[in-house]
């Protein structure tokens, strides 16, 4: 049962993993965010991306950072959480 729990738990760390790239991918085509899916991922992935952001002031001014940031700390986040779940079970 432990498996199943890591896969799906792995799975949901992952497709919101790549929602983030996809959304930063986006960016640079702003015509993109206007859209229904641009729309979605921008409701699903700014609450996340906007404390980084606050925090982790743009190189240059226009190299934003911020998100490769929170993709290492949710990596981090998801072995922690993962090896949590290994320790009580």
């Amino acid at each position: 049962m432990l498996t199943e729990i890591d896969t799906i738990l792995r799975l949901l760390f992952n497709i919101y993993f790549y929602m983030i790239i996809v959304y930063v991918l986006m960016s640079w085509l702003p015509n993109l965010r206007e859209n229904f899916i641009g729309e979605l991922l921008a409701k699903l992935v700014e609450p996340y991306l906007s404390p980084f952001r606050r925090f982790i002031p743009p190189i240059f001014g226009m190299l934003d950072i911020s998100p490769i940031v929170a993709l290492f700390i949710l990596q981090f986040a998801e072995e922690g959480l993962i090896a949590i779940l290994h320790l009580l079970w």
